[in-house]
């Protein structure tokens, strides 16, 4: 849960950009003006960097932490939603590592989530229940979560996907599936995402009210090539995510979030970009555990099979 803390100190920023510290906001964060009335009290937005909605290369950068990378790392493994849950410990701090039951490496790829601000990733894990939202997804593929900002303050020490990829398959004795990867991340997880834009193997990106700054890099990412394709999710993120999708001529849309894969429309469904406005609130996307499991299953990976025993 958000420290009460957080949520006092909710304030409105005006498009002036005020509260700006050394080139980027650190300390304020944006009211949620259009907040669902039902979702209770009003919500705390991490703050965007001084120049959204603007764009640079890369995100204000706090010094990243850079331990030795020949400490050796620790991995515990528990059964969790059916599957296998790993937590290994490296240098750059845990991560943890999802093979879902059904589980079949010739036909999987990668799923990547990075979380938002105010919880470390172990608290992301166990609190969002994110095993029990990836074995609900049905999705073939090994989950990834590393260790990611907590605060403006902080970057993430994983500046290069395939590197975080190789070492939590490494950590949890598991090989590199040979399919796609896809990237997901919740509210400031853009600045992380934003890094990885160059790796070659993402073909989706999915920004659960995610996009408040650096529109210029995703709009490369996603006009690169045809087969990058990209899902949004906005609540809070009005204000960059409206013009970022008004300026693309490919842009489909859907009034709300869907409870069912199902519920969206053939063009949604196979859609360069798909905008979902949200009914649901900012930090409930994540903690009411209903949205990841259907959105996932947009992002064109296969689903597991039914009768196949995890496998290594």
């Amino acid at each position: 849960m958000i420290a009460s803390a957080v949520l006092a100190g909710c304030l409105h920023v005006a498009d002036r950009g005020m509260g700006r510290t050394g080139g980027h906001a650190e300390a304020w964060v944006i009211s949620l003006a259009d907040a669902d009335s039902s979702s209770g009290p009003t919500q705390a937005l991490p703050a965007a960097p001084a120049s959204a909605p603007g764009d640079s290369a890369a995100p204000p950068s706090a010094p990243v932490r850079r331990p030795s990378e020949t400490t050796a790392s620790t991995t515990s493994s528990e059964a969790e939603a059916g599957g296998t849950h790993f937590r290994v410990e490296t240098p750059r701090g845990p991560v943890h590592v999802f093979r879902p039951p059904g589980y079949h490496r010739a036909t999987a790829g990668v799923v990547i989530y990075v979380h938002g601000y105010y919880v470390n990733v172990d608290q992301a894990w166990h609190e969002h229940g994110l095993g029990e939202q990836f074995a609900a997804s049905r999705r073939n593929a090994l989950f990834i979560v590393p260790e990611a900002p907590q605060s403006g303050t902080e970057n993430s020490p994983w500046t290069r996907l395939s590197t975080l990829v190789a070492r939590a398959c490494r950590g949890a004795r598991l090989q590199v599936p040979p399919g796609p990867w896809v990237v997901v991340g919740h509210s400031a997880a853009y600045r992380t995402i934003v890094r990885w834009l160059k790796e070659p193997e993402i073909r989706h990106v999915v920004l659960v009210d995610a996009l408040y700054g650096n529109e210029a890099s995703f709009r490369r990412w996603l006009d690169g090539t045809r087969a990058h394709k990209m899902t949004m999710i906005v609540k809070g993120t009005t204000k960059w995510a409206e013009p970022f999708a008004a300026s693309l001529p490919y842009t489909v849309r859907a009034p709300r979030v869907p409870a069912e894969l199902g519920e969206l429309s053939p063009a949604a469904r196979s859609a360069k970009l798909l905008y979902l406005s949200s009914q649901i609130g900012h930090f409930e996307l994540i903690t009411e555990r209903k949205v990841l499991p259907v959105i996932l299953g947009r992002t064109g990976l296969p689903a597991v099979r039914k009768t196949t025993p995890p496998a290594r």
